[in-house]
Order: structure tokens, then sequence, then C-alpha cells
């Protein structure tokens, strides 16, 4: 299934149905007053969160919504039937934006949750709302009220435990593929990851979702290289590991890189727990990874994880260190959310 986190939709909610001119007509009562109902609602635009989906790749060709008109009223005052609401499934974490990406109108963080997007309009009045002692048989009514219509943006930022970050090619799929069940293409050239991934990974009988997001680069928040949708998807995660490849030129130049745009991009990112990993080992002597560990602490970074991929090396320690952060960071929310 193809990935698609952000698309614009057009929504329209129901218009009321018109109220209903109609008169008494009964044996023995030829001149009846009226008896117009009034029409039915129209149908509401409601968003649904719901399990199983995560992508919005369905609204790439069906992008607009338009619900149903109310019924009409009916003699014997009778009020016409409401239209039936056009719900619209959507994936854990959607955020819903009004068309100049100013507001938001609704973020769907947990299965379930559902929000009125646009209100039908209200049925019309029957002519039985216009008699008087003046006018015994009004011949009016009212028609029903248009609905709602507004474009909006859909934009799903995936929720996760742990964020994965990094330069291109930094080995954040790979760790991915060999922590978690996921299958994420693999290869050993930048970019090979287009579109963000899940994972679960499980130690101790602990499970948390990992996300790897595609390579950042250099002003990837002002939207390098698509770079503020990717980070998007990372500002729900409780940890994040930046990884560094121990092959690359200049290890230390590649965590300033990764540093500033978490940074520079807002959103909290800079106050959650990073973890620097890093990543094939494997492949230098273990002096050389001594030195670029000691080159990223001289940077600023308070501790660096190794690890292989490949070997396995390393991964026990790190998914154990992840494991503890997110059981802290669980515990401090629900105390906080007790105490309000």
């Amino acid at each position: 299934m193809k990935f698609l986190d952000e698309v614009k939709i057009f929504l329209k909610s129901g218009n009321g149905g018109p109220g209903a001119v109609s008169f008494r007509r009964e044996a023995n009562v030829p001149y009846g007053g009226p008896d117009g109902g009034d029409g039915g609602k129209g149908a509401d635009i409601i968003v649904e969160c719901v399990e199983g989906l995560n992508t919005l790749i369905d609204f790439r060709y069906k992008q607009h919504f338009k619900a149903k008109t109310g019924h009409s009223g009916a003699g014997r005052n009778k009020t016409g039937q409401n239209g039936q609401p056009t719900i619209i499934k959507l994936p854990l974490g959607t955020q819903i934006l009004s068309e100049d990406k100013e507001f938001l109108l609704a973020d769907l963080v947990k299965i379930g949750q559902k929000e009125v997007l646009l209100e039908g309009g209200k049925g019309g009045k029957g002519n039985a709302w216009f008699k008087s002692s003046t006018r015994q048989s009004p011949r009016i009514s009212q028609p029903g009220i248009p609905g709602e219509e507004q474009w909006v943006w859909f934009r799903l930022k995936l929720i996760a435990d742990v964020g994965l970050v990094g330069l291109p090619n930094a080995g954040k799929s790979t760790l991915l593929s060999v922590v978690t069940a996921a299958r994420p293409k693999i290869a050993s050239y930048p970019f090979t990851t287009l579109y963000p991934g899940l994972g679960v990974a499980e130690i101790n009988d602990h499970e948390f979702i990992i996300a790897d997001i595609p390579g950042l680069i250099k002003g990837a928040h002002t939207g390098s290289g698509l770079g503020t949708r990717f980070l998007g998807h990372i500002e729900r995660c409780k940890v994040l590991l930046h990884m560094i490849d121990c092959c690359d030129e200049d290890p230390v130049k590649s965590w300033k890189i990764i540093q500033k745009e978490i940074k520079e991009y807002g959103a909290d990112l800079k106050e959650k727990e990073c973890i620097t990993v890093l990543t094939k080992t494997d492949a230098l002597l273990d002096e050389l990874n001594d030195e670029i560990e000691h080159n990223l602490k001289k940077a600023g970074v308070t501790e660096v994880i190794r690890i292989s991929s490949i070997t396995g090396k390393g991964l026990k320690s790190l998914l154990g260190k992840v494991s503890k952060i997110i059981v802290n960071y669980d515990k401090s929310e629900t105390n906080i959310s007790h105490i309000h």
C-alpha cells in the first residue's frame, strides 16, 4: 500500500429539507387548517478514527464529500427524516486543518474518536407555522437552510513511541527491519526510504512502536526535501534515536546538522529525550569507533550507544534503554493527568 500523509478535501454538509404546504382534509372537515410539517435536518459530515489504516491514500482519487439533504416535510404535521451523516474514516494521528492550514479543526488521537466537522442545515418550517388569526390558510413554507461547505486538509502525523532520525543512509531502515517485523526497502544509497514506516519492537514483554522517517537533509526545517512533512511524523514520539553512520565522512558534522534541524523545527522536538546511536560499527575497528565517540562527546553528546544491525551488537542494550524511557514517560503522563 502506498503512503500518503497529506491531502486537500472538499466537504459539504447536507441542506435542510423544505417544509411542506398541506391542509387537513378529512370527512366532515372540508376546510381544515394547515398541517404541513417541517423539513428534516441535513446530514452532518463526521470524521472517525479507526484501526487498520496508516495512510491517506484512499483520498487520492476521492476528494469531494457531499452529505445528503434532509427529507421534505409532509401533511399531518409530519417532519421529514434527517439526512444520514456522512462518516469519513481516518487513521490514528490524522489532523484536520483549515484551508490556509492556520487552524487545527480536529486531532484524532484515539481509536473510536468522532468529531463533527460540518453540521447539516436545519429543515425549513411547514405552513402550519404560519397560521395566524388573520391568515387562516397560509400557502407558504420555508426552504431548508443550506449546509456548510469548506475545503480542509487531512494531515497524518504517525503516532509512535520512538522516532528514528538521521541523514540519509544512516541505518534507520535496517534497524527497523531487525528489531521489528517491518520490511522497509533497504539499500546502500541515500534516500532509500521515501515514506515513513512503522514497526513494533518488543523487549522484556514490553512492546513499543518505532517510526522510521525518510532521511533528513540540511534545511529540512524549512521544507527542504519535504523535511517539515517528515519531521511532523515524530512530533508525538516519546523518545528520538539520532542515528549516525560511523562510516560517515564527518560524523560530528552529521550530528550537528540533524540537531540544528530538530531545534529549528520547533514543536518542542528539542525538548524530547534523544539518544545518539552510532550505527554500522562492525565496519570499523574498535579504535576508530572510540575516536568517533570521543569526538561526538567533545561536541556535546552526553552518551553514545554503539550498534550493529548486522551482527546484533548493542541492540538489546539500546532497546532496553528505550523501553525504560517510555515506561517512565508513560508514568509521568499518568501522574500529570491525575493531578488535573
